[in-house]
């Protein structure tokens, strides 16, 4: 047992890298993309330390090409969700007595293998796998991924530094536990580091977990194992588990041991897990912890003094970038009519220059859109507006889903506020605009607080200071990430620690301490040095 305090100094965030013509990283980068194209990897199930194969597999294709295969995944069932639970267990113990700085140590050796020797593989895999361009893989499979290992270890260090006050003849002290039981993480395919980062950060905490990554980024996610493994991780503390929802997330939920849910992806997949856990109430042995990320139709609200330059550079970034999936991504937006004519010229003079197609192609913008269900989702909104007349399409609307999901940056004028590509959430290329009369300002922002049953992004754009704080004050709750003249993406780790509400999630802040309080379970210690040795008080006494 080591008898110091061991300080870990407090991060600084992972630069990224620019990938510019004539970079050393960018030969690199199309180096590793080389190499992993031209093979196919076989991807089981991670249980116990162990690879487990099973009679069920799937092929892994990317996005934009899906003739193109990269891997074979092995899904799991019943069988090895039991597997996983009783490998969990049998490490719990084990991993939650080994000294908060052994594991902080894991961590951080894994993030500066994210950061370095596997840089190349994060990205390649990324982009391969989810269809991602290098600057999109790099912010966010490196730069964000890195982060959250380092910083979640600086702030696991500061929460046990927080302890009581101790009065004369007595100490008294806080033990910040792991949960009883182990955590269930359930990753999105969007962002391979919140799909580390979901059983990591409970792991960190010195929990166990069982691993569920999205079917549709299983390639990536099957990487970080990997890493793990190198950086020290012990058996069965993290247990990966590919599979489709029902197949693994019935027997977990039923599980007495089942000790929290980490979860980002679809509302009604969040909502159903949390009624299963709920009927499943009596089952458990302590309260499961229920942490949820989930979707959101984030808005942008310009005021008539916006810089139109700065909002036409915004709209276009935050609606477009990785195909608009991200669950910040801009979704809708309010314009006053007074500046809508110079947003509207600027805006379609810079987005018919935005390319889109293979991402081995680096001059392009976007890639493909992840799957055959979401191009159909999205495409099918397209069409609703074709047929609309409530809607028109002022740019794009094509799409091809012959070799790859390719969906074109598409912008919507809606006539009603209440469009249906203005309330529900596409998660796809799709911006619809209103334009609302500059004397209707106060109220559209009713309008865009009312409108969503989400609460996750947003951004207000004005020069005015008053109407600034005006905004801010009637969107209060509108979102739980908000930005003011800036777009509602990109939030970093230790500067903007991500979540929102209402139907968006449990506002747990990703990229905070107060995320990772909510994998511990908190013991006071009160220990009287000089007991009492009479029970009766003063005020007893005669007169």
């Amino acid at each position: 047992m080591a008898n110091a305090f061991f300080e870990i100094r407090e991060p600084e965030n992972e630069p990224y890298l620019s990938f510019a013509p004539g970079t050393p990283e960018r030969d690199e980068l199309r180096a590793e993309i080389d190499r992993l194209k031209n093979m196919e990897v076989e991807i089981p199930a991670i249980i116990g330390g162990k690879e487990v194969k099973t009679d069920h597999q799937q092929d892994v294709v990317m996005p934009h090409n899906h003739q193109h295969k990269l891997a074979t995944v092995h899904l799991c069932g019943e069988e090895e969700v039991q597997m996983a639970i009783d490998a969990s267990l049998e490490a719990r113990q084990k991993w939650a007595d080994l000294p908060w700085e052994e594991r902080a140590s894991i961590f951080l050796k894994a993030a500066d293998l994210v950061a370095g020797p596997y840089r190349n593989t994060m990205n390649a895999s990324t982009m391969l796998g989810q269809s991602k361009t290098p600057h999109q893989a790099d912010i966010e499979a490196a730069g964000e991924f890195a982060d959250f290992l380092r910083f979640n270890a600086y702030y696991l260090q500061e929460i046990y530094r927080d302890q009581p006050y101790s009065p004369d003849g007595m100490w008294n002290r806080m033990e910040y536990r792991p949960l009883e039981g182990f955590i269930f993480a359930v990753t999105p395919f969007n962002f391979t580091a919140i799909a580390g980062n979901l059983p990591l950060a409970p792991a960190l905490c010195g929990n166990v977990a069982l691993w569920k990554p999205a079917t549709s980024s299983v390639y990536s996610s099957y990487y970080i194992m990997k890493i793990l493994k190198e950086a020290g991780m012990p058996d069965g503390v993290i247990n990966f588990l590919p599979g489709e929802g029902a197949d693994v997330g019935d027997p977990v939920i039923q599980n007495e041991h089942l000790a929290g849910l980490h979860f980002t992806g679809s509302t009604g997949t969040f909502q159903h897990l949390w009624k299963s856990i709920a009927e499943n109430i009596e089952t458990y042995n302590t309260y499961p912890r229920i942490v949820g990320e989930t979707g959101g139709k984030d808005f942008i609200f310009a005021h008539h003094s916006a810089d139109v330059d700065a909002l036409v550079i915004a709209a276009i970034r935050a609606a477009y970038e990785y195909q608009g999936q991200k669950c910040s991504a801009a979704s809708r937006m309010y314009i006053p009519k007074s500046i809508w004519p110079e947003f509207e010229e600027k805006f379609l003079d810079e987005v018919k220059d935005v390319k889109y197609g293979d991402i081995e192609d680096f001059s392009n913008f976007m890639g493909a859109v992840i799957d055959q269900n979401a191009f159909d989702n999205i495409s099918s909104y397209i069409d609703y507006v074709k047929e609309s007349d409530d809607g028109e399409i002022l740019f794009g609307g094509n799409y091809d889903d012959s070799e790859g999901y390719f969906i074109e940056p598409t912008l919507v004028l809606a006539k009603d506020p209440h469009f249906k590509t203005m309330e529900e959430e596409i998660f796809g290329p799709v911006l619809t605009v209103y334009v609302y009369e500059d004397e209707d300002f106060e109220e559209t922002l009713e309008l865009c607080d009312t409108t969503s049953p989400y609460a996750l992004t947003g951004a207000i754009f004005s020069q005015d200071r008053y109407a600034l704080k005006q905004m801010a004050d009637y969107l209060r709750q509108a979102a739980g990430n908000f930005y003011i003249n800036d777009k509602p993406t990109a939030a970093i780790v230790n500067q903007q620690p991500f979540g929102g509400a209402r139907k968006s999630g449990t506002n747990d802040k990703a990229g905070s301490a107060a995320n990772l309080m909510r994998w511990l379970s908190v013991r006071s210690i009160k220990e009287t040095t000089v007991p009492a040795k009479d029970w009766t008080y003063p005020y007893m006494g005669e007169e």
